[in-house]
């Protein structure tokens, strides 16, 4: 094992010989060398090499701005004569500061015979200028200087590596689209939604003749980013998937101002990081291509797309008018403003008659340590209500994404009321600080099921930060998992509650309404041009508990699925009583709710909007309605019952199905989970 030996005229300096940049370099005895040096990199010269013949020693002489270490070490007894020439000699060269001017610094190599006469020298002149890529490494808001994790990405709070956000919202309304669809920066405000990105250098006016700087990327991720450079008050595009490599001006001791933009969001074939690349190239000769002599490279972690939970505050909520939703438009706006919230609606010349606001679309945010957005998933059931979210919803810090399936490849399960996520989670010591995704596909076993489409699900799954959940939502005529779960938020335990239907607790609560004489208790008293039924009909129907008895073992199932996937106990779940019925269709038979199914319901802060179940009357008091307000009265909550029968129930779906809401984003930033 060899060591290696510092010069004694510049001890103390080991440290700026272990660079990760080292770079070989060759010395000339017939001529002087001259070499361009980048700060914070080694040389390497092999002085055997370069020896004339029947040298048996060699001294090195330098500047003070030079520093070098011999190695292998010679006897110490050396250190002021001529040092044995050995075949592994070598010369490791630094330097402390940038060049004011060009060559203004010098090594020289002296080669002796065995009786110490001189055989000749080789000089090095050199250059020294310090480049640096930069970008937020440590990921506080600011570019910093040369951060060493620059080039690698790292999770968690002590991680390291640059974000970028996917540039999906438009900074005009005029023949509006997604700004990284645009070929130029129409506004300076854009580049907020951009990532910077700094050129720092340092030395003399200019480069020496022929060096070029330039910046690259690969194909790769030249589909996933672009980047525009500072020029006065305007933004030139420098980078994109057909210019993947571009010359940049040296400026000697000066910065220069980048900003990154996110093209695609992180998908199937995309794990989210891009690499960005500054080389400095150094030239041969005429007609010989240069070559680099120093890279330096970031890394982006393009940002996620991120869901929110009910537990979170909301900030508004998007309804739909139609010719037959009045009183359901009247008692939503009712309760919105008694929240405090903005109520947005949709009106007819849009939602050409789709009433289906969370089917259409979800709504989610991107987040950066300099910016963050909404952005709105939008689905590819391609309703009535399709233009909504890119017409409606893109614009200024408003940003939109969808994926667009084949049309054959669409499904009911490709509506978002197939589409929650939960409250942040952990399970078996893992903590899942922005919850987890949940979807309903068909049965494992099902060989003609309908499933939510493929892209989607690659789509959900690459965002990484909400591990997705397949629920079974099938058994469903129309398939969705809002139809028998939802959360609400709690003061205690996890900080929520998992409300599951369960016709159980639905037969529960009717047989002991008719142990206590109410079996004569009517539902849908209330409705005109309805049926009434009596509870006790409803409990002398044999072929309606079956189905029930069916629904039951379908949300048993799942029931089983959230609490091992969510890592919840029973005390963590409240089942609400809702009766089924089963409906024929082609052959297959499908559950929808009986009454106004109370779980799909929308939840604003402490207060429920909730679809009022027109259940038994008993004292003047609905008997579903009283079991509701006592469970949820028991976490603090609030209950509202809208009737949404004819609008929704009759055409099923409810109160949560016919509206949404956009929710302040996590405090919590997704680059500090712990993967």
């Amino acid at each position: 094992m060899t060591r290696d030996l510092l010069s004694p005229a510049h001890t103390g300096c080991l440290q700026d010989f272990s660079s990760r940049y080292t770079r070989t370099c060759r010395l000339d005895a017939e001529q002087v060398q001259s070499l361009l040096y980048v700060l914070g990199t080694t040389l390497k010269a092999n002085l055997n090499r370069s020896a004339p013949p029947k040298t048996k020693y060699f001294s090195v002489k330098c500047t003070d701005n030079v520093q070098y270490i011999i190695s292998p070490l010679p006897q110490a007894s050396s250190y002021l004569s001529p040092v044995r020439l050995k075949d592994n000699s070598v010369l490791l060269i630094t330097m402390k500061e940038a060049s004011t001017q060009e060559n203004d610094n010098k090594l020289s190599v002296w080669y002796y015979a065995a009786n110490k006469k001189v055989l000749d020298k080789a000089i090095l002149h050199l250059t020294a200028v310090d480049i640096s890529l930069d970008v937020d490494a440590d990921r506080d808001g600011f570019v910093e200087k040369n951060n060493p994790n620059k080039n690698a990405w790292k999770w968690g709070p002590r991680g390291h590596g640059a974000v970028v956000l996917v540039n999906c919202d438009s900074e005009t309304l005029y023949r509006r689209k997604p700004d990284y669809k645009r070929e130029r920066i129409l506004k300076s405000s854009d580049v907020k939604d951009m990532s910077p990105m700094v050129l720092r250098t340092k030395g003399p006016p200019k480069l020496p003749e022929g060096y070029k700087l330039v910046l690259h990327i690969s194909q790769s991720d030249g589909e996933n980013i672009r980047v525009f450079i500072t020029s006065g008050e305007r933004y030139p595009l420098v980078l994109n998937s057909e210019v993947l490599s571009k010359e940049i001006p040296y400026l000697g001791t000066d910065e220069i101002m980048f900003y990154v933009e996110g093209v695609s969001f992180p998908d199937k074939d995309f794990d989210g990081l891009v690499h960005i690349n500054l080389s400095l190239l150094e030239p041969i000769g005429e007609g010989i291509p240069e070559t680099p002599i120093f890279t330096d490279t970031v890394v982006f972690r393009v940002a996620p797309w991120i869901m929110t939970p009910n537990t979170l505050e909301p900030v508004e909520v998007f309804v739909c008018s139609t010719k037959d939703n009045y009183k359901f438009l009247s008692s939503m706006q009712s309760l919105v403003d008694r929240c405090g919230y903005k109520l947005n609606i949709c009106y007819e010349y849009m939602n050409r008659g789709d009433r289906w606001m969370q089917d259409e679309l979800e709504f989610g945010y991107i987040d950066s340590p300099h910016h963050s957005f909404p952005v709105v998933l939008d689905s590819p059931r391609n309703g009535k209500l399709d233009d909504f979210p890119y017409d409606v919803l893109l614009g200024p810090d408003f940003g939109y994404v969808t994926r667009v399936p084949s049309r054959k490849d669409v499904s009911s399960l490709d509506s978002f009321g197939n589409l929650e996520v939960s409250p942040p989670v952990t399970v078996n010591g893992k903590h899942y600080p922005l919850g987890r995704i949940i979807i309903g596909v068909a049965f494992p076993t099902a060989s003609k099921g309908r499933n939510m489409t493929k892209m989607v699900q690659n789509f959900l799954w690459a965002q990484t930060v909400q591990e997705p959940i397949a629920l079974y939502s099938d058994w469903l005529e129309v398939g969705h998992v809002d139809e028998f779960m939802s959360f609400v938020p709690a003061k205690d335990r996890k900080g929520f509650r998992l409300l599951l239907a369960s016709p159980d607790a639905g037969y529960k609560l009717f047989k002991n309404l008719q142990n206590d004489g109410h079996g004569d208790a009517m539902l849908f008293e209330e409705i005109p041009d309805q049926d009434s039924i009596s509870v006790n009909e409803i409990l002398d129907d044999k072929q309606l508990q079956a189905e029930n008895n069916y629904v039951q073992s379908c949300i048993d199932w799942n029931r089983d699925v959230l609490k091992r996937e969510l890592g919840l106990d029973d005390e963590d779940i409240i089942d609400l009583p809702i009766l089924f019925k089963l409906l024929e269709y082609r052959g297959q038979y499908r559950a929808a709710a009986y009454y106004p199914d109370m779980v799909n319901l929308i939840v604003l802060g402490r207060n429920l909007g909730i679809p009022k179940p027109f259940g038994p009357q008993v004292n003047g008091v609905c008997a579903l309605e009283q079991e509701m307000v006592s469970l949820m009265g028991n976490l603090g909550l609030t209950c509202t019952f809208i009737d949404d029968f004819a609008s929704y129930h009759k055409l099923l779906g409810e109160v949560h199905c016919g509206s949404n809401v956009r929710r302040a984003p996590f405090d919590f930033k997704w680059w500090n989970i712990e993967m």
